[in-house]
C-alpha cells in the first residue's frame, strides 16, 4: 500500500522526476468508455474527464467504500485515478513541467449511504498532486459520492489544470 506523505523535493526536479523519486510512473494514458474526449483545453486551462483507477487496462479497485472497500482502499483508488489524469496532462501538453497549477481536484467515491469518510480518501489524489507538482498543486477540490457508478469503479477524478500555451 502506497501512502505519500509531504515530501521535501529540490525545487528543481520536474514533476516526472518527482513521480520517479516517489517510484511511480505513469501508466499509459486510457481511451475513453463513451463518447466524449478524454480532456479537453480551453484557453490555457486543460480539463480531464473522470479517470478512473485503471492498471494495464484493469480496474483495480471495485466496489463500495463502507461495504466491500476501506478508507485505505479509497485512497489508494483515488491515487491511481489521480495518476491516470496525469497521464491524461501528459498526453495533452507533452510534459507536465508546462502545467502551471493545478486549480481543482474533483473526485466521485463509490460508497454505502452511511460512508463519511470521504475526504480522508481523496487524499489520495490530493497528496499524489501536491508531491508531484509542489507549491503548483496547491487546488481546490469538491468531494462527491454515489451509491451506484459506472463499472462499479470505486473512485473517479477530473483534473482541472492552468498551463502554459
Amino acid at each position: 500500500m502506497l501512502r505519500i506523505v509531504e515530501q521535501n523535493f529540490t525545487q528543481d526536479l520536474t514533476p516526472e522526476q518527482r513521480l520517479e523519486e516517489l517510484g511511480l510512473e505513469l501508466p499509459p494514458v486510457s481511451g475513453a468508455v463513451g463518447a466524449y474526449a478524454p480532456w479537453m483545453q480551453v484557453g490555457n486551462v486543460i480539463y480531464t474527464s473522470g479517470q478512473l483507477p485503471w492498471v494495464d487496462g484493469d480496474l483495480k479497485y471495485t466496489g463500495k467504500m463502507g461495504a466491500e472497500l476501506t478508507v485505505q482502499d479509497g485512497y489508494q483508488a483515488f491515487l491511481l485515478s489521480a495518476l491516470n489524469g496525469l497521464a491524461q496532462l501528459q498526453d495533452a501538453l507533452g510534459s507536465l513541467n508546462r502545467v502551471r497549477r493545478i486549480l481543482r481536484v474533483e473526485g466521485t467515491a463509490h460508497t454505502t449511504p452511511d460512508f463519511t469518510e470521504q475526504p480522508a480518501a481523496l487524499d489520495g489524489a490530493s497528496d499524489l498532486v501536491n508531491a508531484v507538482f509542489g507549491e503548483r498543486g496547491r487546488h481546490t477540490r469538491m468531494i462527491y459520492s454515489d451509491t451506484a457508478m459506472c463499472l462499479n469503479c470505486a473512485t473517479l477524478v477530473v483534473l482541472w489544470a492552468e498551463v502554459d500555451i
